[in-house]
C-alpha cells in the first residue's frame, strides 16, 4: 500500500538485481537497500563544495520567488551545515530548524548563535516549539525523501507556519525521465538515504493531506545540473565517495551544461527535482 495515498503499489524493475516499489495510482516510488541498493555510496553526502556554494544562491533565489514578500522569520527542515539559513539571518530574519545531525558538519556560528535551532528530526519537536514557532516561510531543502514519516513531516511543517505562510520543499523527482533514461544508475540513487521518490502527484496529495492550501508543484530548470554527467559516470562505475568525488566528472559537468539546459528547457520533465510550494490556510 502506498505510503502516501494508500493505493497499491507493484515493483517496478530497474534491472535484475534493482527494484523499486511503484504506487500504481499516484507514481510514488519507495525503495529499500536490499531490493535497490544501486552501488550507492556508503555516506548521505555526496556534493562538491564548490558547486555546493552555487547550489545555495540557486536555492536561496527559489525561495525568494516561492515567498515574494521577504520573511521575517524561516524555519529549515534539515539545516545541515546552516549556511541557508545564514544567507536570510544576513538580510535580518529570525532564523531556526531542526536537523538530526545526519551529516555530522559544524554549523555556521551566526545561525548557531541565534538559539533557534533543534537537533532532532522535526517529527519529534516539542509542541510548544511548533505552537511557539509562526514562521513566514517554513522550507526543506532535499530532506523529505529521508525521512522516517513523510505525512507526519508536513503536518509538522504546517503548524510551524503563521496562519498564511509559506512552505516549500524540494526533492528529487521520480516522475523525470532519470529512472527511466538511467535506470539503477541515476545518480538520485547514490545517497543511500534516499528512501523514497516522489511524483508531482504525491507531492500534491502529501501537502493537501496535511491541509495545505494554494498548492503548486514546479520542476526548477537549475537545480542538480550535474545528475545526467553523473549518472553517465556511476554507468562506468565510481569510488566509495560518489561521483562527484572525481574532477573529470566535475569537468563533464560543466562542459555539459549547456546541452543539459538546453534538453530541459524544451523537455520539462527532463528536470530532476520537483518544487513544492503552498500556504498555511489563514
Amino acid at each position: 500500500m502506498c505510503e502516501i495515498c494508500g493505493g497499491p503499489t507493484a515493483p517496478w524493475i530497474l534491472d535484475p538485481d534493482n527494484r523499486l516499489i511503484r504506487c500504481t495510482a499516484c507514481g510514488h516510488l519507495t525503495r529499500n537497500l536490499t531490493d535497490a541498493p544501486a552501488h550507492h555510496r556508503a555516506a548521505a553526502y555526496g556534493g562538491e563544495p564548490h558547486l555546493d556554494r552555487l547550489r545555495l544562491l540557486l536555492t536561496h533565489r527559489l525561495l525568494q520567488q516561492a515567498c515574494p514578500d521577504a520573511p521575517t522569520s524561516v524555519f529549515e527542515i534539515g539545516y545541515g551545515s546552516g549556511q541557508l539559513l545564514r544567507s536570510f539571518a544576513d538580510v535580518g530574519a529570525k532564523v531556526g530548524g531542526a536537523d538530526p545531525d545526519q551529516l555530522d558538519v559544524a554549523v555556521d556560528p551566526v545561525v548557531a548563535a541565534g538559539g533557534g535551532l533543534h537537533p532532532v528530526a522535526v517529527e519529534d519537536l516539542g509542541q510548544q516549539v511548533v505552537e511557539q514557532t509562526a514562521a513566514d516561510l517554513v522550507f526543506g531543502i532535499h530532506v523529505v525523501e529521508h525521512v522516517r514519516d513523510p505525512a507526519r513531516t508536513m503536518q509538522v511543517a504546517a503548524q510551524l507556519a503563521r496562519p498564511g505562510g509559506t512552505l516549500a520543499f524540494l526533492t528529487p523527482a521520480g516522475d523525470s525521465d532519470g529512472l527511466t533514461r538511467w535506470g539503477s544508475n541515476w545518480w538520485m540513487l547514490e545517497d543511500p538515504t534516499h528512501v523514497r521518490f516522489f511524483t508531482a502527484n504525491s507531492l500534491t496529495h502529501l501537502a493537501q493531506d496535511a491541509g495545505l492550501e494554494q498548492v503548486q508543484v514546479h520542476r526548477p530548470r537549475l537545480d542538480s545540473l550535474v545528475t545526467d554527467a553523473a549518472s553517465a559516470a556511476r554507468r562506468r562505475g565510481t569510488g566509495p565517495d560518489g561521483a562527484l568525488a572525481s574532477r573529470a566528472v566535475l569537468a563533464r559537468a560543466a562542459l555539459s551544461a549547456p546541452w543539459v539546459l538546453a534538453r530541459r528547457t524544451v523537455q520539462p520533465l527532463s528536470r530532476p527535482s520537483l518544487l513544492l510550494v503552498a500556504r498555511r490556510p489563514v
